[in-house]
Parts: C-alpha cells; sequence; structure tokens
C-alpha cells in the first residue's frame, strides 16, 4: 500500500508538471532576451485527486502571463513561498505612457519620484518638486558591461544629491551593477559606502543588475542562482553598514533569474511600464515610466512610487 500511495502521488504531480510545461510550450514560452511590460493573469490547475483520500495535499501550480514590449505572450509559473502583491488595482487611475498616476485603495496610497543619473545632466530640482516629485533616487555609481568591469563613480552624483537635498527632496541611491560574483558585488557595495561617505539617506540604497540587451556583456554567462547570490552580497554588506538595502527588479528576472524566496528579506523596486503592474509578487517602489517629461530635466526621464501604509 506505501509503494501504491507513493506512486500515485508521483503521478499526480507528474501529471501537473506536464500541464504546466504544456501550457507554456503551447504559448511560446521562450522567454529570453523579453524586456517586460504588461498585465498579469493567473491560470490555476487543479488536482484531479487521483492520489487518494489519504495523498498529501499537493500546492496547486499557477501559471502568470505576460507580454514583452513587442506584444509577445509568455508564461511562468508562481513562485508560492514568496509573498504576493497586496495592492487593489482596482483604484489604480494610469494609462500606459502617461507620467499622471493616481492611487489609494484606502489601505495604501503612493508619492511620486524620479531616478536619475549623469545622463539626466544638471536638474533643477526646485521645478521638480514644484511638479510633485517628492523624492529622488540616485544613481551613485556602476561598473562597466566590458570584461574589464571598471568600477566608475556617477559623475553627477554629488552634484545632484547636494542640489536635491537643498530642495527637499527625499533621497536613495542606486548603484547600476555588473558583477560576475559575489566578491565583485561586494566591492560595488564598498564603492557605494565610500561615496556616501556616512551620509543620511531617507530610502534605500538599490542593487541594480541588469542585463546588457545590444551588445555582448561580461555577465552574459552569469545565472539566476549566482545574480542571487551577487545580489544578497551587496545586500548584506549595505544592511551591515547600516542603510536599508533594496533591489531593482523586472518580471523577467523574477520569472527566470532571481531567487525571489532567497530574496525575500529585500524590498523589491519593481519596472514595468504597462497601465497595471503584471507581477504577482510584492514590491514597495514602482518605476512606471522610462520616458517622463519633467520640467527641470532635460530629455525623458524614468518616473516612480513609492507605496505608503496608511
Amino acid at each position: 500500500m506505501l509503494i501504491s500511495k507513493d506512486k500515485k502521488r508521483f503521478s499526480t504531480l507528474a501529471r501537473l508538471l506536464c500541464m504546466c510545461l504544456f501550457v507554456m510550450l503551447l504559448c511560446g514560452c521562450d522567454i529570453n532576451g523579453a524586456t517586460i511590460v504588461g498585465s498579469v493573469g493567473i491560470d490555476t490547475f487543479e488536482d484531479d485527486g487521483e492520489g487518494g483520500e489519504s495523498s498529501e495535499p499537493l500546492p496547486t501550480p499557477e501559471v502568470f502571463s505576460y507580454v514583452d514590449a513587442q506584444g509577445n505572450r509568455y508564461h511562468a509559473l508562481v513562485d508560492q513561498r514568496v509573498e504576493r502583491v497586496v495592492y487593489d488595482w482596482n483604484y489604480l487611475i494610469h494609462k500606459k505612457g502617461s507620467d499622471e498616476i493616481k492611487f489609494d485603495d484606502k489601505n495604501y496610497s503612493i508619492i511620486k519620484g524620479v531616478d536619475v543619473s549623469h545622463h539626466n545632466g544638471t536638474i533643477d530640482w526646485k521645478k521638480v518638486k514644484k511638479q510633485g516629485y517628492r523624492f529622488a533616487i540616485l544613481r551613485i555609481g556602476y561598473r562597466g558591461y566590458g570584461q574589464s568591469g571598471a568600477l566608475m563613480v556617477d559623475e553627477q552624483f554629488q552634484t545632484s544629491f547636494k542640489a536635491a537635498r537643498k530642495a527637499g527632496m527625499k533621497l536613495g541611491v542606486y548603484f547600476f551593477s555588473q558583477a560576475i560574483c559575489e566578491e565583485e558585488a561586494i566591492e560595488e557595495a564598498e564603492l557605494t559606502l565610500r561615496e556616501l561617505n556616512n551620509s543620511k539617506l531617507d530610502l534605500p540604497v538599490v542593487y541594480d543588475p541588469e542585463l546588457i540587451t545590444n551588445d555582448s556583456a561580461r555577465t552574459d554567462g552569469v545565472t539566476g542562482e549566482q545574480f542571487t547570490k551577487n545580489t544578497i552580497a551587496f545586500c548584506e554588506r549595505i544592511k551591515k553598514a547600516g542603510y536599508k538595502p533594496m533591489v531593482y527588479s523586472n518580471l523577467y528576472w523574477e520569472a527566470t533569474l532571481f531567487d525571489l524566496y532567497e530574496l525575500r528579506d529585500y524590498p523589491i523596486w519593481y519596472a514595468d511600464y504597462q497601465a497595471v503592474p503584471q507581477t504577482p509578487y510584492k514590491f514597495e517602489f514602482w518605476q512606471y515610466s522610462e520616458s517622463g517629461n519633467v520640467d527641470g530635466i532635460t530629455g525623458g526621464t524614468d518616473l516612480d512610487v513609492m507605496f505608503v501604509k496608511e
């Protein structure tokens, strides 16, 4: 009887996995290189109960769908160990591509902000704040994606930091990473801490690992497991120094690279340029545009909101 029950359990699990794989293949789930924007859909596969009354209940696999920038739809399994998004999107007022955004679900409200680097040039922070933007996440440094992987401080950081603080903006920083191992991620954290020089921050220090899609890069061969380890190494060093770490992510990273369960101790800054965020997972900041128009900033800029519990 014990052998029979085990076989039934295995058979049930195998069928569920096959169903998930079938749906993913049917929908064309080659998600390598996707740039994620879109809305989420959840599909549920029910256990047929053939495991018998004495069989242990199996978690119900869930598949969420999303589309890339070209409108191609993909599917991925939900990691049921990871905390889900808590916001009620029925209260979100936002059109795809629009700078305007409103949200108040009686449990959470939003504060608007921007994130910038030296590419945005010299910024008139008084004008930025006058338009209702209350925080800024400044790039503090980056690692080159070439084989040398040179570490660089953002040349505009100190100027923007002082001017934004004087204008009354709440401030956080991010580091654009191209680390291929934990040791390099710690090097990036050390540069961040040196440049901060014990400066007070209102918002987190963000680890921003990104894939280079239009060129070859030193991170091309890095696995999702290693990216996760690098992220933890950076964040733990930042935490040890007394700052709050955060992780920049999008749905491609969440679906194919990051082990979000291993990163559960760090808040997520989530990037998605669709009208409604498509991730099923919890996040605290949302980068909702990469081409916003803000008086005081030359050219297009990234727009963000921070969710605040009422």
